[in-house]
């Protein structure tokens, strides 16, 4: 019996020394193909990298706004007697806008009037009088007093008269009526937008980095997107004095030709600033700038050497140096050489050394001048 124990004991021994070794082989087995296994090459696209001339430009946004721009208003109240514009129409300085009623301040004038002939006369029969010496000085004073009086008094109501009829204070385009025929008007009440459209301002912030007194004198051109195929050109003719500073931009104004009135106050428009002479530059999409508070960087595909000495086509990460934008495409002044190729789509999944496989067959897009669609 006690043999029979001793030779079970046994087999359940070798059989469990069996089991460990050959897990033990199964597992060093899968131990040493995870050391080997390679991932497979991340699938890019690319780009050969070239020098381009670009010129030296400062591409802003800015908003169109007029020289000469006011709601004209009433100066005194009255009610609307006649309304000589239309809206939307181009008026010239002194045009008569709107009449107000006057025929009180009129029948004033005609009792005012009256007042004053008669002062004129008293006054010259009193001063032939003085001259012979048969009235006294005093009487003269009177009547020359009275007479200055009436003088002013009809001054006061012609110069009323003449508020009530509002005119254009300079040339430009009227916008929408506010006023209806017979509406009392109460003094500085609104009666019709008037802008001075031609020439026209556009202004617009630079950051404080950019020298904005370099920017006095240049010349820019604008653009807008509501005004396919329109470049309107003009210079800067204005810099403020102050930095904005929660924007840290500096606020400048140029002025603009607009004989036709296509830009019109408050329109969204694209400036770019003429700095100076052209540079070169790399250019590449935008799309194969990796951007990082550390640091922009691109891809290069490189031809790289594993640890086991063997060749594979792989990525090293090149930081650069980024200075402007025109359409899809970047410039980059340094990090980057001619001939480089430059991984251009997805970027995001890459590591340095990473194994790359590339197909060119659809690109990013690299426009410098997209249409707007296309953006």
């Amino acid at each position: 019996m006690l043999k029979r124990m001793i030779l079970m004991l046994a087999v359940v021994i070798v059989l469990v020394a069996g089991l460990g070794f050959v897990k033990y082989r199964q597992i060093s087995a899968a131990i040493a193909q995870g050391a080997s296994f390679a991932p497979p090459p991340d699938a890019v696209t690319t780009i050969v990298a070239a020098r381009e001339t670009w010129p030296s430009t400062l591409d802003v946004i800015g908003t169109a706004a007029a020289i000469q721009g006011v709601t004209v208003s009433a100066d005194l109240p009255g009610t609307v007697a006649k309304i000589n514009f239309e809206s939307g129409k181009p008026v010239q300085a002194g045009d008569v806008l709107v009449e107000l009623d006057t025929r009180q301040e009129r029948a004033q004038l005609a009792a005012a009037e009256a007042q004053r002939d008669l002062a004129r006369i008293n006054f010259n029969r009193t001063q032939e009088l003085v001259k012979q010496g048969v009235t006294a000085r005093s009487e003269f004073d009177n009547t020359s007093a009275q007479q200055k009086s009436t003088e002013a008094q009809v001054g006061e109501i012609q110069a009323t008269i003449q508020r009530k009829t509002i005119r254009a204070p300079f040339t430009g385009v009227l916008g929408l009526r506010q006023i209806n025929l017979g509406q009392y008007l109460a003094a500085g009440q609104a009666i019709v937008p008037l802008q001075k459209l031609n020439p026209i301002y556009v202004n617009f912030g630079v950051p404080q980095q950019n020298s904005a007194q370099s920017l006095g004198g240049r010349t820019l051109r604008v653009t807008s997107d509501d005004l396919p195929g329109a470049t309107f050109t003009g210079r800067v003719t204005a810099i403020d004095s102050v930095i904005n500073e929660t924007t840290r931009n500096i606020q400048v104004q140029a002025t603009l030709p607009n004989p036709q009135g296509k830009l019109r106050p408050g329109m969204f428009v694209q400036v770019q600033v003429v700095l100076g002479a052209s540079r070169q530059v790399v250019t590449l999409p935008a799309s194969a700038i990796n951007y990082a508070p550390y640091g922009d960087s691109v891809f290069v595909v490189t031809n790289l050497t594993d640890p086991k000495g063997r060749m594979y086509r792989g990525v090293r990460q090149q930081f650069v140096k980024v200075e402007g934008s025109r359409g899809d495409q970047v410039a980059v002044v340094s990090g980057v050489k001619s001939g480089d190729e430059v991984v251009t789509s997805g970027v995001f999944k890459l590591r340095n050394g990473a194994a790359v496989q590339v197909n060119n067959k659809v690109q990013p897009p690299n426009n410098p001048k997209p249409k707007p669609e296309d953006t």
